[in-house]
């Protein structure tokens, strides 16, 4: 894949993320009790692409629906425009599902973005669904890390308060909440949270993260991009 990545297209894909930014709602804007959650992934081979979205009932964790698909990449991996490369095919993906979940989960920033807008704000506000962010690095701003499980530290980045350092495991390193869209600061923790079960993730990204590699995988052993069928 060859891309010429050019100080103006940088600023154009700038000027597009400021303009998202000023359509993101960082308060509860979706509806109680949650009945469903969604989360989705993506896993690599060369240029291409596993998608993964998983929907849940929220209340078990049980698994109502599961899709994939197989998308070829053309825009590469660049810090703070990880929407440009990934948000295109969730966004596809997020269309295939039959049950529209009330909030959706993302592997990636939410507001926890130099210019407040992350791949999981990003597609939120694009489809206009709530969403939530969870990342397993920080890119942004400073914390006090957590050192005991359940502990929190808030991410403060520009004097604003950006999301969640979260120790949901032992001896893992902390994961990064953070609000896409329609969600506030505190309910994004809330419900990261409750999610979480027996692994560092929460489950909707969890199981979506370890489909997405399961593709991965059997496609690289039989050598064969598109060898399963997508869903």
């Amino acid at each position: 894949m060859v891309f010429h990545f050019t100080k103006k297209y940088e600023e154009k894909l700038r000027r597009i993320q400021e303009q998202i930014a000023k359509k993101i709602i960082v308060d509860d804007k979706f509806t109680r009790p949650i009945s469903t959650i969604a989360g989705f992934d993506l896993s690599f081979l060369d240029d291409t692409a596993f998608v993964t979205g998983i929907a849940l009932d929220y209340k078990g964790m049980n698994v109502i629906e599961m899709k994939f698909i197989r998308s070829e990449l053309t825009f590469p991996y660049i810090p703070t425009f990880l929407t440009f490369r990934e948000g295109p095919p969730i966004i596809k993906l997020y269309k295939k599902l039959r049950i529209k979940p009330d909030l959706i989960m993302i592997n990636g920033q939410g507001i926890a973005h130099p210019i407040f807008c992350g791949i999981a704000s990003h597609i939120g506000v694009l489809l206009d669904v709530p969403s939530i962010g969870v990342a397993q690095n920080k890119l942004c701003g400073e914390f006090k890390e957590p050192k005991k499980v359940g502990e929190r530290s808030v991410i403060m980045f520009k004097n604003k308060k950006v999301g969640y350092a979260f120790k949901s495991q032992k001896d893992c390193k902390p994961i990064y909440i953070s609000p896409g869209h329609k969600v506030s600061l505190e309910t994004s923790l809330e419900i990261v949270k409750s999610t979480i079960k027996n692994h560092k993730l929460p489950e909707p990204i969890f199981i979506s993260h370890s489909l997405a590699n399961k593709i991965r995988i059997s496609n690289k052993h039989n050598n064969i991009h598109g060898s399963l069928e997508e869903h």
